[in-house]
């Protein structure tokens, strides 16, 4: 053999060895390197912090990096991910959840997208929001989405398309919405919501 050839054969075998890390072994031809993932990451939990304080918490079953350039990536979550979102106060305020995932960065770009059965609670504001597709831009600190959302909120019902928020959805604004409907109570000067996650027993608002 030459010694081309045992750099070939070298090289597809640690490609392969970089695809097999996860519990599935996976065959992969050598016009399917490109397609490989250089990464596999099986029940991922990451966190972000500030000043030893978690911001942000990220699980996901699995996770699939792929190299498309040198500063071009994407990570695929194919079986969705839970993204946990916390206050200055330590206390769980937002989570996102989906079917899948998808991270892509591209030079100094970075874009978030959740996909199928997606949910976002905040569970200090009592509000969940239901979509199909929704989009978070971290420099821009908001997520969005022009798909069909429904939103419950103590206030009431609402639905339409298109949805804008801030990215903990402490002020999420459908586009275009219709048919909704509001709560109304006898006391419209107070209302009482508890938040059952973090425990904090029932907080007044006027």
């Amino acid at each position: 053999m030459t010694l081309k050839g045992m750099v070939a054969v070298l090289w597809l075998w640690s490609a392969t060895i970089a695809v097999s890390c996860s519990n599935k072994l996976k065959n992969v031809d050598a016009d399917q390197i490109s397609k490989a993932p250089t990464q596999v990451i099986l029940n991922m939990d990451a966190a972000q912090t500030e000043n030893g304080m978690v911001q942000m918490r990220l699980t996901a079953d699995r996770m699939e990096r792929y190299e498309r350039s040198e500063e071009e990536s994407v990570e695929i979550f194919p079986e969705g991910f839970n993204v946990l979102a916390y206050n200055e106060d330590g206390l769980l305020e937002t989570q996102i959840v989906s079917d899948k995932a998808e991270h892509s960065v591209s030079g100094a770009n970075e874009q978030w997208s959740a996909y199928g059965n997606v949910v976002i609670t905040n569970y200090l504001e009592g509000q969940k929001l239901m979509t199909d597709t929704l989009y978070w831009n971290r420099e821009e600190k908001k997520i969005y989405t022009d798909c069909y959302v429904r939103l419950y909120s103590p206030q009431g019902f609402m639905q339409g398309y298109g949805m804008e928020s801030d990215e903990r959805a402490r002020d999420a604004q459908l586009l275009r919405p219709f048919d909704g409907y509001g709560i109304i109570s006898n006391d419209t000067t107070r209302r009482v919501y508890t938040d059952t996650v973090n425990f904090i027993g029932p907080r007044y608002r006027r």
